[in-house]
């Protein structure tokens, strides 16, 4: 299993759109992705779960995975979020 803390970059929380691609790139990977904030660990492959955070730009979270190609799971993911569109 990979962690790594990300700080978010951009504003994810002015509509759902964002937050569908961030599902979009997790389901492409193998492994079990995860979104960690606060006391919540959500499957970031799941719209639902995903749309029950408040992802907000400047917050940290943590993004973890475990599986057959976890590493680029995480790398995938902390591109995401730390890109600034």
């Amino acid at each position: 299993m990979i962690k790594k803390t990300v700080t978010i970059a951009r504003n994810m929380d002015d509509e759902s759109r964002p937050i569908a691609h961030l599902v979009q790139q997790a389901s492409q990977y193998s492994s079990q992705v995860f979104i960690e904030m606060q006391d919540k660990k959500i499957n970031a492959k799941s719209i639902m779960g995903m749309m029950s955070l408040r992802l907000v730009k400047g917050e940290s979270l943590t993004v973890s995975a475990e599986g057959i190609d976890e590493e680029a799971a995480v790398t995938g993911l902390e591109s995401f979020l730390s890109e600034t569109k």
